[in-house]
């Protein structure tokens, strides 16, 4: 199963967020604790957590974990971590449209492998001096990602650490962010890098997925009502009018 972050500060805000690591909105923990309670009443019980390093991920695994009432293992990984927005992170979206234009943020935000132009040196968003990622070799942290570099970095995590846990049996929940999910939903659905572009993921609402014994997916899809998570995900479009 697989749920994106409740809705955060920037995304109230209207910020390119990426990597960036900011706190859940009162909305996103309401959120995280109804996708925990619709998880609990669908029967799904987790083994093990996968998380990406950012709060707003982590703290939306342990809201819906509450509500679930159970405490299973959770690892994390920036490998998981949303796409990284190079110079754009921190500006404000609708701001950012009325300077270069809706067409070109657009390609920036949904072309598949055209990146926003790279972070700058010394810039206060410069992730290889933040702490999170003592870690992590410099040569592996981004100035800036399209989503075919996003794709580069989930599918090989995926394969060697998560899939092991599912071939093992266990249930296993994601939680996440919209491009790493994007990434990872490209993989499981199929979905051609010219089409992921209109797919679109509302924030903390579970989807599940179901393998065969040949480890393919047999069935996916959400566990709420298909006409309430389509209204979610056209809010999440309607950013980008004025914007994502």
């Amino acid at each position: 199963m697989i749920i994106r972050h409740g809705f955060s500060t920037w995304n109230q805000l209207n910020l390119f967020t990426g990597w960036v690591d900011v706190e859940l909105s009162e909305l996103g923990i309401g959120e995280a604790k109804t996708a925990g309670k619709i998880i609990k009443e669908s029967g799904f019980i987790p083994d093990v957590v996968f998380t990406s390093v950012l709060k707003r991920a982590i703290d939306t695994a342990n809201l819906a974990l509450e509500e679930i009432g159970v405490e299973p293992e959770i690892i994390k990984s920036w490998r998981l971590n949303e796409r990284h927005y190079g110079a754009l992170t921190g500006l404000d979206k609708k701001a950012t449209v009325e300077k270069f234009g809706q067409e070109q943020v657009l390609i920036w935000r949904r072309s598949y492998d055209v990146p926003p132009p790279p972070m700058e040196e010394n810039s206060k968003y410069d992730f290889s001096k933040d702490p999170l990622y003592s870690d992590v070799p410099c040569s592996l942290i981004p100035k800036t990602e399209c989503l075919k570099d996003v794709v580069a970095r989930v599918l090989p995590y995926f394969e060697e650490t998560i899939a092991p846990k599912l071939l093992n049996g266990e249930n296993v929940l994601i939680v996440a962010h919209g491009n790493s999910l994007r990434a990872l939903i490209m993989q499981l659905e199929k979905i051609p890098s010219e089409e992921i572009s209109n797919f679109e993921l509302p924030t903390a609402t579970p989807r599940l997925y179901k393998f065969d014994s040949a480890f393919k997916v047999e069935t996916f899809g959400y566990l709420e009502d298909e006409t309430q998570v389509q209204k979610r995900a056209q809010a999440v479009k309607d950013q980008v009018a004025t914007s994502e």
